[in-house]
């Protein structure tokens, strides 16, 4: 009989709640330092986790739990555009 797969498991870094990885949004720092959202979750680069709510990206950046996942400063740019993808994202699921 075979076993069953076992589901990967991550952490949003804004509520340190676990959940299928499936589940969460990655948000990666990539070799050239950019700070995108990786929707296929392959991308190379420094990647972290976050639940598709507005909420938890917000609270991952005021406790800076975001920059010290990734090892770079979130400006308001990059905040900005992490809110459109993630609206975006959570749009489309």
């Amino acid at each position: 009989m075979p076993k069953p797969r076992k589901i990967p498991q991550r952490m949003c870094v804004g509520c340190r709640s676990r959940n299928d990885k499936r589940n969460l949004i990655r948000v990666v720092r990539t070799p050239a330092h950019e700070v995108i959202v990786d929707p296929t979750g392959k991308r190379a680069g420094r990647g972290a986790y976050i639940c598709p709510r507005l909420e938890c990206l917000r609270k991952a950046v005021k406790s800076r739990a975001l920059e010290r996942a990734l090892n770079v400063t979130i400006t308001a740019d990059i905040l900005g555009c992490l809110e459109d993808s993630l609206s975006d994202n959570h749009e489309n699921r």
